[in-house]
């Protein structure tokens, strides 16, 4: 069963040191804010983060770097105009990084979700990103082995939650948020508002509540520009 919780703090105090976490988001949109700014209070460090980029300027996963909480970082594009945080702590050799390439890290994730032992992909392949990893030739084309990728923890973002936890999202803000849910062994999510069983159309349903652990209600989180089509 869901649990819903008072605050972020409570929702993120099982996290501890050297847990691995999962942060839905692309740039600003979708990124658990307030969950991040919880995480960050809780004093966790040595974390794994698994999230499309880097931090976005001083706010949310770019301040739990900042912080120095994380220990590695798995993402797609760590590097842009406001990864400053980022790219101190690597240029200080204070956290490592593991390069994926978009596609094959949502894929990655989606497939520790559904329990798959990995798959080929031809992205990749021929790059410094495919060196130490299995090839293959398959029908004249050249794929790598991607392994899946799961985590201890989700913070995700949504719009909605009813009473047994079901999740609909906000427009852009969907992103990485679905795929976490089913590939952590705890999703925590924070929404703008909580509505009574049944009171989403189980059609319009995005996460189903079994995917989710730990929800807040956090009606004055304002929604990204992005989130708003902006």
């Amino acid at each position: 069963m869901t649990q819903f919780v008072a605050d972020p703090d409570e929702a993120v105090a099982g996290i501890g040191d050297g847990a691995s976490v999962m942060i839905g988001g692309f740039g600003t949109a979708g990124q658990p804010v307030e969950l991040i700014e919880a995480l960050v209070r809780s004093g966790a460090r040595d974390l794994t983060v698994v999230n499309n980029n880097a931090g976005n300027g001083d706010v949310g996963l770019a301040a739990l770097i900042g912080a120095g909480r994380v220990r590695k970082i798995i993402c797609s594009f760590p590097r842009q105009s406001d990864s400053h945080h980022f790219d101190a702590k690597y240029r200080a050799g204070e956290i490592e990084l593991e390069l994926v390439p978009q596609g094959n890290l949502a894929e990655r994730i989606r497939a520790g979700g559904a329990g798959l032992g990995g798959f080929f992909t031809p992205t990749g392949y021929g790059t410094l990103l495919s060196e130490g990893r299995e090839t293959r030739e398959i029908d004249g084309r050249h794929y790598v082995f991607e392994l899946p990728l799961t985590a201890d923890f989700a913070l995700v973002k949504a719009h909605r939650a009813d009473g047994m936890g079901n999740l609909t999202y906000r427009k852009t803000a969907r992103n990485f948020g679905p795929v976490m849910a089913t590939a952590a062994r705890q999703t925590i999510v924070q929404v703008a508002q909580v509505v009574p069983t049944g009171g989403i159309d189980p059609e319009v349903v995005v996460t189903p509540g079994i995917f989710v652990d730990t929800v807040v209600e956090l009606p004055s989180a304002k929604p990204a520009p992005e989130e708003d089509g902006q």
